[in-house]
């Protein structure tokens, strides 16, 4: 078993697609029109042929206070893998990315949380 599609759940699917291919450089895979949202994958481009990430529209009445909760609490929705934290930190603070919590080292894994501008708090790590 393999995790082929993971999931954000965003507020607006086009602004997400804005902020994660042209601040985080993931690149579009597929955009599948589905009546009034599109099924809207992306991947690294260091690997395209990886997990897909969905940019999921966040509809269900659960969803939103859900992601309320988890940013109150300063809880990061998922995780991306970074090979040098630090560089990519200093990259998307230039490119206007809002960081919550600067990289900190935890042990075995150094941490940076920011704001995906679509509801969700997102963990960089290095390990």
């Amino acid at each position: 078993m393999k995790i082929v599609v993971t999931s954000v759940l965003v507020d607006d699917q086009e602004k997400a697609l804005r902020f994660y291919t042209e601040k985080l450089g993931f690149v579009k895979k597929h955009d599948v029109p589905m009546g009034e949202f599109r099924w809207l994958t992306l991947v690294s481009p260091e690997n395209a042929e990886g997990t897909e990430l969905l940019l999921e529209p966040d509809q269900h009445p659960a969803a939103r206070p859900f992601k309320q909760a988890l940013v109150e609490d300063g809880i990061p929705y998922t995780s991306f893998g970074v090979a040098n934290i630090q560089a990519e930190y200093d990259r998307l603070c230039a490119a206007g990315v809002q960081f919550t919590q600067p990289p900190v080292a935890m042990g075995p894994v150094t941490t940076a949380v920011f704001d995906d501008t679509c509801g969700n708090l997102i963990q960089i790590a290095q390990q």
